[in-house]
């Protein structure tokens, strides 16, 4: 049986990378793509915006003016929106019985104060955002099976958690000294509308957020450890770098790390765990759901580098791998 699959925030860097992933898996049906009702997309063929599609998907972009109506042809919808939007979408969708796949901020985090806080608004769904399943797939699997909500990890969080989540999990890390995450992002992760910052002749390398950007509460409380986090902008278009330095816990040694990595990502696919002193480089995974792991410890402290395309294994072929994961089909489809 295929699934009615619609996509919503279709325009969008993210949302093209879904369009692509969507039509080529073989249970999904590509029912609809739709941007927001005001949007100078609207009408317009998708191939028209994202010129890999031509000829392979030239659906057009429909207003969405009638979400309960188009929840009632769709079973499996993506959303690719901004988190205000997918806040107050998801339940319209969520209420009709379709799975929901939100790749947005607005239900990564179950905590009453974490909305006001970091994303502005105070969340009026919190049964729905009680029962979202935070689909970091490789620790998700059997959650996810059951989920009719996923909440799709951001992409600096989806690169820093696979790589310190199994060291932190085995007691490997000294918890006195927080793990500190330095993580440089392509200038895709700012997404596709136009501004001057993100401008070819004004994109420097440069930290920005320091101290204030929501993705360090999300890896904090998914990590269940508190975290330096400073994400860098990059002037590339995809992918990212993260490097983490950690303090080994006392009679840690770097053949445990590679031991307890090696483990946790034994039987995961989308995960690649480097040898010993190999660090993970942007080139080996842009335009690939994968998440390549390297692991270097000297002096009693520990840097893990982790490298991630932001749009893929960041956003849309994660969502993907969660529906694969969802529905009992190989982890790997229509993302290898």
């Amino acid at each position: 049986m295929t699934r009615n699959t619609i996509i919503v925030g279709a325009s969008g860097y993210t949302g093209a990378e879904l369009v692509a992933l969507v039509h080529r898996h073989p249970q999904l049906h590509l029912a609809g793509l739709y941007v927001s009702a005001g949007s100078e997309d609207a009408n317009r063929p998708v191939s028209a915006l994202h010129g890999q599609l031509r000829g392979v998907v030239d659906m057009p972009l429909m207003p969405l003016t009638s979400p309960q109506d188009v929840a009632k042809q769709a079973d499996v919808v993506f959303l690719a929106t901004a988190h205000a939007v997918s806040h107050e979408l998801a339940p319209i969708f969520l209420a009709q019985g379709c799975v929901v796949f939100d790749l947005s901020g607005a239900y990564r985090v179950n905590q009453a104060d974490f909305y006001p806080t970091h994303y502005g608004f105070s969340h009026q769904s919190p049964a729905w955002l009680a029962q979202a399943v935070y689909g970091l797939a490789e620790w998700q699997q059997e959650a996810l099976s059951a989920a009719q909500l996923v909440a799709v990890p951001g992409c600096y969080p989806t690169a820093s958690q696979l790589a310190l989540k199994p060291v932190l999990d085995a007691g490997l890390l000294d918890k006195q000294m927080w793990p500190v995450i330095n993580a440089t992002s392509g200038v895709t992760g700012a997404g596709r509308k136009a501004s001057l910052t993100n401008s070819f002749c004004e994109v420097s390398l440069n930290a920005y957020g320091v101290f204030s950007h929501r993705h360090q509460p999300e890896i904090a409380a998914h990590l269940d450890t508190p975290v330096i986090f400073t994400p860098h902008l990059g002037s590339y278009k995809r992918g990212i770098l993260a490097t983490i330095t950690a303090k080994l816990a006392p009679g840690a040694s770097e053949a445990e790390v590679g031991q307890v990595l090696n483990q946790a990502y034994q039987d995961a696919p989308l995960v690649r765990v480097l040898p010993a002193g190999e660090v993970a480089k942007l080139q080996a995974v842009q335009h690939t759901g994968f998440c390549d792991i390297g692991y270097q410890a000297a002096h009693g402290h520990l840097i893990l580098t982790s490298a991630i395309d932001n749009l893929l294994k960041g956003a849309a072929s994660q969502a993907v791998q969660c529906l694969n994961l969802k529905f009992g089909f190989a982890e790997t489809t229509a993302i290898v």
